[in-house]
């Protein structure tokens, strides 16, 4: 029996045309007040762009509540859904609209939960970027905490202005931290 290969499977390009909706990086319209854009580029192991990369992001709203509305792929305008998704364009480029995300528990860092697909990769690769913060608040967070400190700025975006910039290293020097979810005890 032949079975046809998966999209983990196989290697893209074909993130550009498969999965982009309408409005897919577009998490609150542009202009809406308080708005930041999360940006940065995908960087292979030698530190050329990836153009064919897809990063997704999920994030709570600005109170640190997490969303659980329908609507993610279908955008209305104003619903807030806290998931978005973004193609890179030739220079690995990607980039968000959306609100900075709030803490999800007292004392917790605010972060974006990142996904990313792109070829070569046999399955996505997830890693979060926090948001640039006092550090006292960042060496309180588990996640950041259970990470050696000389990788930690792997997790960590920077600010210039209203951008939060987030470079996303797939290998090789200041390789982003990637995390690995198991299916648990058992």
């Amino acid at each position: 029996m032949t079975a046809a290969p998966t999209v983990g499977q196989t290697v893209g390009p074909f993130f550009g045309y498969a999965l982009p909706y309408p409005g897919d990086a577009e998490l609150v319209p542009p202009g809406r007040a308080g708005t930041v854009c999360l940006t940065g580029r995908v960087l292979d192991g030698a530190g050329d762009p990836v153009p064919d990369a897809l990063i997704e992001i999920w994030q709570p709203d600005e109170h640190g509540t997490i969303v659980q509305r329908f609507g993610s792929v279908r955008r209305d305008g104003w619903t807030f859904t806290g998931f978005g998704r973004c193609g890179t364009d030739n220079a690995g480029r990607y980039s968000f609209t959306t609100v900075p995300p709030g803490p999800t528990a007292p004392g917790r860092a605010p972060f974006f939960a990142v996904t990313v697909f792109a070829r070569g990769l046999l399955d996505r690769l997830f890693t979060r970027a926090y948001l640039p913060g006092p550090d006292e608040l960042l060496a309180a967070d588990p996640l950041l905490a259970s990470v050696p400190s000389a990788r930690r700025s792997t997790l960590v975006a920077r600010r210039d202005g209203d951008l939060l910039i987030f470079d996303v290293r797939l290998q090789g020097a200041d390789e982003t931290v990637f995390l690995e979810f198991g299916s648990g005890p058992g």
